[in-house]
């Protein structure tokens, strides 16, 4: 029922009620009912005709409003999502292009000098901060179909397209389905897997990648595991690693915990609320 027919019955009902009343009133009733008798009664009637009828009515008038809000409020977050990707695009994207385009000429200018190696770190992490960029980009202009989880599927296949882009010979296993995250915490996790994913990538020199999440509202994890080399000492103290720091302090703020055991052939870091 549309949201103009329920206006109409709101404004009929009540009134049909007290017309059919009246008539009946008036045409069989008035032998056995007194005048004051059917005063009383006709918003008697009405009111019992409004909650038995009228009530059910104000819900989808409700719930037919709640969901012309809702469908605003998404088409709002879209469209901010939207022009948060179009400045990236058009601001750090394009100046990352640029500032790769001239590390290549400065790396073709140098070849062959003490500086050469020092203009391929930095194109490298050119490369890197450019692909960061892009995943973003792809991310807010993400729009999560209309299933029967949405927040949860999205989630799902945002966490496969940073795989895809990062570790693509890497094994995703997700049950987390039954777990709501806010827009704060799929971006605070995803950056938090991604991070994970990168240094992977970077330093793992790993044959075997697996993405495991599993758990529930109140006791979650996600766990990134590799069978690479390894970190050697406390990761979170190396001064090449400021990535693992920064997520660390990612995981906190959103009151989650972060554990990171290294060791040669097993590495793993799990994200998670309610560890042991």
């Amino acid at each position: 029922m549309s949201y103009k027919q329920i206006k109409w019955m709101i404004l009929l009902i009540p009134t049909i009620t007290v017309g059919l009343w009246e008539y009946i009133r008036h045409q069989f009733l008035m032998p056995y009912l007194s005048m004051d008798a059917g005063n009383w009664l006709t918003p008697v009637i009405v009111y019992f005709v409004s909650v038995t009828l009228l009530s059910r009515l104000f819900r989808m008038l409700e719930g037919a409003r709640a969901a012309l809000e809702q469908e605003r409020a998404s088409k709002t977050a879209l469209e901010a999502r939207d022009q948060l990707a179009r400045e990236l695009h058009d601001g750090i994207s394009q100046s990352l292009f640029l500032l790769s385009v001239k590390t290549d000429k400065a790396g073709r200018s140098l070849a062959g000098t003490r500086h050469e190696q020092d203009i391929r770190d930095i194109q490298k992490t050119v490369h890197e901060v450019n692909t960061y960029v892009r995943q973003a980009i792809a991310q807010l202009r993400y729009v999560p179909s209309p299933a029967a989880d949405p927040e949860a599927i999205a989630l799902q296949s945002q966490v496969e397209s940073i795989v895809s882009d990062t570790v693509p010979d890497a094994h995703i296993t997700w049950h987390l389905t039954e777990v709501s995250f806010s827009a704060k915490e799929q971006v605070e996790l995803l950056a938090c897997i991604r991070e994970a994913l990168l240094n992977v990538r970077k330093h793992a020199q790993a044959t075997q990648v697996r993405v495991h999440a599993e758990g529930s509202a109140s006791r979650w994890s996600v766990n990134i595991q590799d069978n690479g080399v390894g970190i050697q000492g406390d990761p979170l103290q190396l001064k090449d690693r400021y990535g693992l720091r920064i997520t660390k302090e990612r995981a906190e703020q959103m009151g989650w915990e972060l554990k990171l055991n290294s060791a040669p052939g097993n590495t793993q870091m799990i994200i998670g609320k309610g560890q042991n």
